[in-house]
């Protein structure tokens, strides 16, 4: 796969994964906790998926592999760490929405 479409990819799985833990905030807020984990779950497979792509390119990079550093890798590292930072809130959130570790 070439590295444009990697990180477009990237980008993709991103978003996708920070929507869905957005999603699960809402629905744990109606202590709907079902499909607060259908969310979660969702989540988290986009989040491996992403990771999995920014694993390849490092390990490329690792063996000696040239990755031009552009402006759309710079915005997938982003949407990558905004995605992550923002599953750990909701996991946070649906935690206290639940009424965990009072």
């Amino acid at each position: 796969m070439e590295v444009g479409t990697e990180v477009m990819e990237m980008v993709s799985y991103g978003g996708e994964a920070r929507s869905k833990a957005l999603q699960a905030i809402r629905f744990s807020r109606k202590k709907d906790f079902v499909n607060c984990e259908v969310c979660i779950r969702e989540c988290e497979e986009k989040l491996a998926a992403a990771h999995e792509i920014q694993t390849s390119l490092i390990q490329n990079e690792c063996a000696g592999g040239k990755t031009e550093i552009s402006m759309l890798m710079i915005h997938a590292q982003d949407h990558l760490m905004n995605a992550i930072t923002v599953y750990d809130l909701a996991k946070e959130m649906i935690a206290a929405y639940r009424g965990e570790g009072e």
